[in-house]
């Protein structure tokens, strides 16, 4: 089973307290997925999807909820006809109309009514309504790639309005929700790690909450310390580096004009150098006859350098 699966199998166990929640829930998913008919007075609204979670669930919320039984029927879909499509068809119109009436999606305007298929902020004013609303949009087109391999949360919304709407309400929570157009879809979409997290909880999907937050601590982990591994090689490269550097300055004059004709210091300095090829500076200011730090060390070795890069160029001047 993949992570978006045991995502939405736990949130669809998830029932809001309120009969408030429950419609909010019930307005995502005909949001989403439902198609109403309307003429003069009669109704009929169809919640078409290839989930089996939402037609379960908008099934239970219709029951509990309106006491509304509806029917479901199976038929097949999808380009080879193989996946299976959950179809709930509600013919009464009396209880289509209340149903839409209660989820804000059926309004009376100068005396006639209006189909508004969006969010009807009243539905959502209350945050538990609002927790509901995302759990619904999770459930019927939200998906979340395996943490293991990356971040990414989305859903695949039907219309650029209702993607909007989703992102400013998921936006209300203190996310960073942002809505991109895939095709003929618009995507509202979160990409790190921590706001996903609080998504999670916000829907009430604890027990993925704490399987995302165990990969994202192991991961932390593992990044730290590669990031001090990188760290320490990148260090001792240069320590190395400077090291080989020192002893070619070195020998250099040393075959030139010979250790013998540098200042008392940078003489003693250089053939310990020469002797302790892989010593740390510090540890050889500790080896001079008047041991100095390590800055002392670095400060000798440097005029040893400059020394070798003038008799480099030719100039044959000690400094």
């Amino acid at each position: 089973m993949s992570f978006s699966s045991k995502v939405r199998q736990e949130i669809d166990e998830h029932f809001g307290n309120g009969r408030h929640c429950r419609i909010a829930e019930l307005s995502a998913f005909i949001n989403i997925c439902g198609n109403i008919a309307f003429y003069k007075d009669f109704f009929c609204l169809k919640i078409q999807t290839e989930n089996y979670l939402v037609a379960k669930k908008c099934f239970t919320l219709l029951k509990n909820t309106f006491n509304i039984n509806s029917e479901i029927t199976i038929k097949s879909g999808g380009k080879k006809r193989r996946a299976k499509v959950y179809v709930l068809l509600l013919k009464d119109s009396d209880q289509v109309e209340r149903l839409l009436r209660a989820t804000g999606i059926l309004l009376t305007k100068d005396g006639i009514p209006v189909i508004q298929n969006k969010m009807y902020p009243t539905v959502v004013s209350s945050i538990c309504c609002r927790r509901a609303y995302i759990r619904g949009a999770f459930i019927a087109v939200g998906s979340v790639n395996n943490p293991e391999k990356n971040y990414h949360l989305e859903f695949v919304m039907p219309s650029a309005e209702l993607a909007a709407q989703l992102r400013d309400l998921v936006n209300t929570f203190d996310l960073d929700s942002k809505v991109v157009e895939r095709k003929d879809h618009f995507i509202v979409y979160l990409k790190e790690g921590e706001q996903i997290v609080d998504l999670f909880n916000i829907m009430g999907a604890h027990i993925a909450l704490m399987d995302l937050e165990n990969v994202r601590i192991v991961k932390e982990m593992r990044n730290d310390i590669n990031r001090k591994v990188n760290c320490e090689t990148a260090n001792i490269n240069k320590v190395v580096l400077a090291a080989v550097n020192q002893l070619e300055d070195i020998t250099y004059i040393q075959q030139t004009i010979g250790l013998d004709k540098l200042p008392k210091q940078l003489q003693e300095m250089a053939r310990l150098r020469l002797e302790y090829p892989d010593t740390s500076l510090k540890e050889l200011g500790t080896y001079l006859a008047e041991p100095v730090g390590k800055s002392g060390v670095n400060h000798r070795l440097r005029k040893i350098s400059n020394l070798a890069e003038t008799l480099r160029e030719g100039k044959g001047e000690e400094k």
